[in-house]
């Protein structure tokens, strides 16, 4: 026996202000009775501190009480009956937002972070007869923005120019780098919409030592509020290489960076929690010293790398 909820559509997105339709979907071997069919769709926003970002005391509150989002909306589907042998369709329809109600929260986009998990899950349960085990299986949906409430798409992306150079680093680079110049600069996006790439160029002036890669950073910043601290955490989500070997001097390289839809969201300052996100433009330098220490802490500072980040604003634009 299995069953399994096959939603109306394949990409799974579907916004607050629409019906969540879909199939519940059972194949049998032979014929069961049920008591009911009931689906329940549950939304919330799961968070945890780690020991790493909040320090020994507050990580004791480990993974903290989750927020609601969506009231736990349970569904009778069908009542008693019998499920025949072989593959049944049961069709369902549900209202995730209903002008009626007062939602408990706002609906924040779908996001997996490291720390923040916002999650939207329908189960289905087919409830047989007393010590009989139900029949259950459970499908995340992602929840994308209601349409109404999008700002209009932004007429040009705003753009910070940057610089790198040895006085922008907060760390020294190279001895060689010292004495001569290493310059670059470049522009990029600091605020972009989710559907669109983020954009840039860099031109990389001068340089003493040979480039090994130019890569594009893309961070999330999480932050929670435990107690009367906040707990904040940076990590990385993916990187792009722009550029491969040592590259030509004065030559403007583009910058275009696809961003993952479930490991990001629209930037979010709320009350208990905040999503953010930096763009870090990575130069790498062909060095002995990155061979010996390949194992040493990502987040500690290199002589071999330098680096420039900027905040980055995702919106969600119609």
């Amino acid at each position: 026996m299995s069953i399994e909820i096959k939603l109306s559509r394949f990409n799974r997105i579907y916004r607050p202000d629409e019906p969540l339709e879909g199939k519940v979907v059972t194949r049998l071997s032979s014929a069961i009775s049920y008591q009911s069919i009931r689906l329940t769709v549950n939304g919330a926003v799961n968070l945890q501190v780690r020991g790493g970002s909040a320090g020994v005391i507050e990580s004791l509150y480990g993974v903290m009480k989750p927020i609601p989002v969506v009231r736990k909306k349970v569904v009778d589907i069908r009542s008693s009956g019998k499920i025949a042998s072989g593959i049944t369709e049961i069709p369902f329809s549900v209202i995730l937002k209903d002008p009626k109600e007062d939602n408990l929260e706002k609906f924040y986009e779908t996001f997996h972070g490291g720390n923040i998990s916002i999650q939207y899950l329908v189960t289905v349960d087919v409830v047989r007869g007393y010590l009989q085990k139900p029949l259950s299986a459970t499908v995340e949906f992602i929840v994308e923005s209601e349409k109404d409430n999008l700002p209009p798409k932004p007429v040009s992306p705003e753009m910070v120019i940057f610089y790198i150079t040895q006085d922008t680093q907060r760390h020294a680079l190279l001895p060689q780098l010292k004495s001569e110049v290493v310059s670059g600069d470049g522009k990029i996006c600091t605020q972009c919409s989710l559907s669109d790439p983020i954009g840039g160029e860099l031109t990389v002036e001068a340089s003493a030592v040979p480039i090994q890669s130019i890569d594009i950073h893309l961070l999330r910043v999480e932050s929670i509020l435990v107690g009367e601290k906040i707990a904040t955490e940076s990590s990385l989500i993916q990187t792009t290489q722009i550029a491969d070997g040592d590259v030509c001097r004065g030559m403007t390289l583009p910058i275009y960076v696809i961003l993952p839809r479930l490991l990001t969201c629209p930037t979010i300052f709320a009350g208990p929690f905040s999503v953010e996100f930096k763009v870090s433009i990575v130069i790498t330098f062909l060095s002995d010293l990155s061979k010996k220490h390949s194992k040493a802490d990502l987040k500690a500072p290199k002589p071999w790398l330098a680096m420039e980040s900027v905040p980055l604003e995702l919106v969600r634009t119609m």
